[in-house]
């Protein structure tokens, strides 16, 4: 066998020089071939396929990240905005809570010695975002003007949300318990509450009940 294989590279000695080169090579190069189509090839396709995925991932990364840094914001945001509803919550009571603000307003009145004359609910208005009910009552009192400054300081410091509008004074002819001038007032004090579905028990008082009579 040795003896063949010693015939054989002899008789490749004898073979032009380019044919030398050419079997010599050719192993080469199909070994080349089959590394290439076996092995790198497939290797490079999922290589590829593999830099996408990262590439996607890298991605969702990022608008993960984006999407972190803006529900922080959103959480800081709705923090200050829960402190404001809370605080709202606080100036608007229930509708069923109405009665006994409307019954303290005229309380007040009372016992700054307001003599009221007209006392006088009128429609609710819902407000155009559905959130709260406006709530107006016409308001005639009679009262020396420093009494009536009084009434209207204490409305101001009322923790529950009361404008009084439309106000109109009138000088009144006597004087009252302290011989001081009487002014007539005629304004609309407005009222507000959280829109809640209404219940039987829900309902706003008789005007004749928000007054006490004395």
């Amino acid at each position: 066998m040795a003896m063949d294989l010693n015939i054989n590279f002899n008789q490749l000695k004898t073979l032009p020089p380019r044919v030398q080169l050419i079997i010599g090579v050719v192993p080469s190069v199909i070994l080349i071939v089959l590394f290439f189509f076996f092995v790198y090839s497939p290797k490079s396709k999922e290589i590829g396929v593999l830099n996408e995925k990262i590439a996607q991932i890298d991605k969702q990364i990022a608008v993960n990240e984006e999407q972190v840094r803006k529900l922080d914001a959103l959480i800081v945001e709705n923090t200050l905005l829960k402190k404001k509803l809370a605080k709202l919550q606080e100036q608007l009571p229930e509708e069923k809570e109405v009665s006994v603000l409307l019954k303290q307003i005229s309380d007040l009145g009372l016992t700054s010695g307001l003599q009221i004359l007209l006392w006088k609910p009128e429609a609710r208005k819902t407000d155009p975002s559905g959130l709260y009910v406006e709530i107006p009552v016409k308001v005639e009192v009679l009262a020396e003007y420093h009494r009536l400054g009084d009434f209207l300081s204490q409305i101001s410091r009322l923790p529950r949300l009361v404008n009084i509008t439309d106000m109109s004074l009138k000088v009144k002819e006597g004087k009252g318990q302290e011989g001081r001038g009487i002014i007539g007032a005629d304004f609309t004090a407005r009222t507000f509450a959280s829109v809640v579905q209404e219940t039987p028990g829900n309902k706003l008082g008789k005007p004749e009940d928000l007054v006490d009579k004395k």
